[in-house]
């Protein structure tokens, strides 16, 4: 049993982690928590991807949920996936805080009912500028983002993309690349194409793995490593948001 008032969170890992991540963070559970994680938290692992589910009658327990990446596609039918997305369904109802990042926000779209797939213009990876609508959104927890600039960068790696959000679902941010960056339902789902938890050193280390596999070609994967050289991603804007959303605590950060 967690103290009482303590803040809890579980991060539901869709991938397995890449001998780089363990050996310099001990793992993605860190990169998470180093991101998004405060003093006075607990944070709990589910290798999803493994199986690994938490047991339905704690679900009451948490404050909050984070899917991760990983590079299964979202819309496969592998049964881990299909077990998360009953789970996610479950907490939807629940209204629990769910925050989906790249695999994470495509298979919460699948999931609530929208559609996913191989992205029509290929491979996003390295820096893209996202443009966030603060304008129309009813979300709540956006209310913060006046100090937010309307466009931001991250980090992205994704072959695949939100085609279709579920019904009730809002875009409140695109890019160049990508129409569906970010989707939002109320204030409790929140679904991010980018990495707002990477490191540059993270994804180069990704890179290098993808061109070894044969899953890019060499000169894609030049550009992508050179874009990385000349410019930053806004990590701490992102993780603001993130926080927002995920603890309501913006004015506390």
């Amino acid at each position: 049993m967690g103290i009482e008032g303590e803040k809890r969170y579980a991060l539901l890992l869709a991938c397995n982690d890449s001998e780089y991540v363990k050996e310099v963070y001990g793992g993605y559970f860190n990169v998470f928590v180093a991101a998004f994680g405060e003093e006075g938290e607990r944070w709990d692992l589910f290798r999803v991807v493994e199986e690994e589910f938490p047991d339905m009658n704690e679900l009451q327990n948490y404050d909050g949920f984070i899917v991760s990446g990983s590079p299964y596609d979202a819309y496969a039918n592998d049964f881990w996936i299909l077990k998360l997305c009953c789970l996610l369904q479950t907490l939807d109802v629940m209204r629990k805080k769910i925050l989906g990042i790249c695999f994470g926000h495509q298979v919460l779209c699948r999931a609530l009912g929208g559609k996913v797939g191989k992205a029509f213009s290929g491979w996003d990876i390295g820096l893209r500028k996202v443009r966030i609508l603060k304008d129309f959104s009813p979300c709540g927890f956006l209310d913060g983002l006046d100090e937010i600039p309307p466009a931001l960068s991250i980090i992205e790696c994704h072959q695949d993309e939100v085609w279709e959000v579920p019904e009730g679902a809002e875009v409140i941010a695109f890019s160049d690349k990508t129409v569906v960056e970010m989707f939002a339902i109320g204030d409790h789902i929140l679904g991010i194409q980018g990495h707002p938890e990477y490191t540059k050193d993270i994804l180069n280390n990704l890179i290098d793995r993808l061109l070894n596999n044969d899953c890019i070609e060499k000169g894609f994967a030049e550009d992508a490593k050179l874009q990385l050289e000349v410019a930053e991603p806004d990590r701490k804007c992102w993780e603001r948001i993130c926080k927002m959303f995920l603890k309501g605590t913006w004015n506390q950060l």
